[in-house]
């Protein structure tokens, strides 16, 4: 397993169903783990985006501390939403979906039916602009639908 995997699943099992916020000292999680500072930088910069539903607040001085904020289900969703734009290409939907399941925020088999559909085999014989803005149509409307 990636020092990035580990990283990143350190920091998520830190947060529960009562604690939407986790507190880091990264140097101290850095010298827990055997790495160096920016592989935490790195993992919360590429990991813990708005799109993916957290927040990030640095705080600085003091033995300074990032906080990650988990948003609801509900809000990270309709976040990725408004940032899929018009149109989309397979691998970053691919990844959006990935990321989704990966914090359950979507089922497995809501996952599989969602890689289904956002699949290039799906559009066949189309120009790539006309299949990514398809594309980006059909994926916003499922997550819509995901929504409680």
């Amino acid at each position: 397993m990636k020092i990035s995997d580990v990283i990143a699943d350190m920091i998520l099992d830190m947060f529960d169903d009562e604690t939407p916020t986790v507190q880091i000292q990264r140097n101290d999680l850095a010298a827990k783990l055997g790495c160096v500072p920016s592989q935490i930088n790195y993992v919360i910069t590429s990991r813990f985006t708005p799109e993916q539903g957290y927040r990030i607040e640095s705080r600085r001085g003091g033995g300074g501390c990032i906080m990650i904020t988990r948003a609801s289900k509900d809000d990270s969703i309709v976040s990725l939403i408004n940032s899929i734009g018009n149109s989309i290409e397979e691998k970053t939907a691919k990844s959006y979906v990935y990321n989704l399941n990966y914090q359950g925020l979507v089922s497995d088999k809501a996952g599989q039916m969602m890689m289904a559909v956002i699949s290039d085999n799906n559009f066949k014989g189309l120009p790539n602009e006309i299949k990514d803005t398809i594309r980006a149509n059909q994926f916003k409307q499922m997550l819509l639908a995901y929504i409680d």
